[in-house]
């Protein structure tokens, strides 16, 4: 089955307003094995709303039209369904009840005649209830082709996906698609879709597909089958050949981001951790303390952007700064170690960093250290983060400090550089 996703409003094509009404339903037809080959966005004007209905309706299967929709002058999308599809348009008597009734339920003003274009809807189509606005969508069949006609606000569109759509949507798929999601971190995906190409050539179902996301990426396995158990096991073989080539550079299948994986680990572990953070300016923390729960593992730390920072809060000798500078692997060190022994926890983390735009005269910009200290040993992390924006070097140095912790407590290597304390 084709689809096409037909979004209406001049604010789309603008830009002012992101169009997540198709991101939305493209998921949902993906979760039925619905192929959408079409996005198509057209502004408020008749005509040009009517010509992508008559486009879509001699190249698809399915359509789907979000927006459009209302009292005012901009509800076109009807009028251009029933002109593309050769049908008048006709009131609901049902769909007038329930909206007069929620005009006197709500204590709104008159009832003004506008009001009832919102309920002229398609002849012999099915009215889909709109119990989250007041614009009714519809759905009919005609010459092969299904369509099915949503209102555009966000809140609205959502709900009506889930309990209109979907149920319409069982009723015209012939299975079920599922999918696992392998995250990983420490590669990118042009190396990660290098390694998988010919394997990935081999499979038709299920398939594979890396997917680059902020700071990490992730291989979508996805399988078609007739039921939920079918699916499973088709994928199965799939996602550990997948975990047999990467190894311990997957952290999780589904679920988790890197930084609530490992924060519950530490929960799970009961661990406790502190940190010292100092170009990352406490978002290491703020992602920890994100998730619910990460109370019980985070007990606290320290931004220490200064140098006289460092030394007056953590103690780190002003003499190390000014011999090895702020931006070394030994103040890292230093770092780590000290806000663990301050806070009394059994890890700490300690970041510094250049994050630009300007360098020190020794190091470019982008250049990290981040160490891990346990009270025994100290592992530390040199990266080299060129190319990025400030808030980039931040989240990669987090997801670099996050991924040796989660390395330190699953019992893999950490890092190439440690010694004892």
């Amino acid at each position: 089955m084709k689809a096409e996703i037909i979004s209406v409003g001049t604010e789309l094509l603008l830009g002012s307003t992101i169009n997540t009404d198709a991101a939305d339903v493209a998921v949902l037809l993906s979760e039925y094995g619905i192929n959408v080959y079409w996005h198509t966005v057209v502004g408020d004007n008749p005509g040009r709303v009517a010509e992508a209905v008559r486009r879509a309706r001699g190249r698809a299967d399915l359509i789907i039209t979000t927006g459009g929709l209302g009292p005012t002058c901009d509800d076109l999308t009807k009028n251009a369904l029933a002109e593309g599809f050769g049908m008048s348009l006709e009131l609901n008597e049902g769909e007038e009840r329930w909206l007069r009734g929620i005009w006197a339920e709500r204590g709104y003003a008159a009832f003004t005649p506008n009001n009832l274009q919102q309920v002229m809807l398609p002849e012999g189509s099915t009215p889909l209830r709109n119990d989250w606005g007041t614009a009714p969508g519809c759905y009919f069949e005609r010459d092969g082709v299904c369509v099915i006609m949503l209102p555009g606000p966000p809140g609205e569109l959502r709900p009506m996906l889930e309990h209109r759509v979907r149920p319409i949507l069982d009723k015209l798929s012939d299975g079920i698609i599922a999918s696992h999601n392998i995250h990983f971190f420490g590669i990118g995906e042009s190396e990660m879709e290098y390694r998988l190409r010919d394997y990935m050539e081999q499979l038709t179902n299920p398939t594979l597909a890396p997917y680059a996301k902020q700071g990490e990426c992730l291989v979508r396995v996805t399988a078609k089958a007739p039921t939920a158990e079918a699916a499973e096991e088709m994928m199965r073989p799939v996602i550990e050949r997948v975990l047999a080539e990467f190894g311990d550079l997957a952290y999780a299948v589904d679920g988790a981001n890197l930084a609530e994986y490992t924060v519950k680990l530490l929960i799970e572990r009961r661990v406790t951790l502190a940190c010292a953070e100092s170009c990352t300016g406490g978002e290491l923390q703020k992602r920890i303390t994100d998730i619910p729960g990460a109370s019980a593992a985070l007990l606290g730390g320290a931004v220490v952007y200064t140098n006289g920072a460092k030394n007056r809060i953590l103690g780190v000798p002003a003499g190390l700064i000014e011999e090895k500078g702020a931006v070394s692997r030994e103040v890292a060190e230093e770092l780590a170690v000290r806000v663990r022994e301050k806070l009394g926890a059994d890890l700490g983390v300690g970041i510094t960093g250049l994050a630009g735009p300007d360098g020190d005269g020794v190091h470019e910009v982008g250049t990290v250290f981040i160490s891990l200290a346990d009270g025994k040993t100290v592992y530390v992390r040199e990266k080299h983060i060129t190319g990025r924006s400030r808030s980039n070097v931040r989240l990669y140095s987090c997801q670099n400090a996050l991924d040796m912790i989660r390395r330190y407590l699953n019992g893999l290597p950490v890092e190439e550089g440690r010694r004892d304390i």
